[in-house]
């Protein structure tokens, strides 16, 4: 997927590509794992579609609930889903920043005779 250490560093228009190939597949994940929390409260909390937006959001976000749960299964979902979201902030913000860690470290790893190269020097 990325370039071995031993070629060179690609384009910044090569990497704006991965960036946003990167960025797209995050996009699917975060908006995958919203459906899911709309569908869940939803059903089980017996929330409006706006209201199970606003708390699947708001949990997906890292801020918390909004609407209090009255229902055992919605609670032990609500739960879950909170802690699948604190996996899904980690995946993603491992999708988004692997693209600029790996480009800062070949760039890092580079000879610096192909420096000079890849500069125009």
């Amino acid at each position: 997927m990325y370039e071995h250490r031993s070629e060179p560093l690609i384009s910044w228009r090569a990497f704006g590509v991965r960036f946003a190939r990167h960025l797209g597949f995050a996009l699917v994940i975060l908006g995958g794992s919203l459906v899911i929390g709309v569908v869940g409260y939803a059903t089980l909390g017996h929330l409006s579609l706006v209201d199970a937006f606003l708390n699947a959001s708001m949990i997906l976000g890292g801020m918390g609930p909004v609407d209090v749960l009255q229902d055992n299964a919605a609670k032990v979902f609500a739960g879950i889903y909170a802690l699948y979201s604190g996996v899904v902030f980690l995946v993603v913000a491992g999708i988004l920043f692997a693209p600029l860690v790996h480009r800062i470290l070949h760039r890092i790893s580079l000879d610096p005779a192909d420096d000079d190269a890849q500069d125009g020097k």
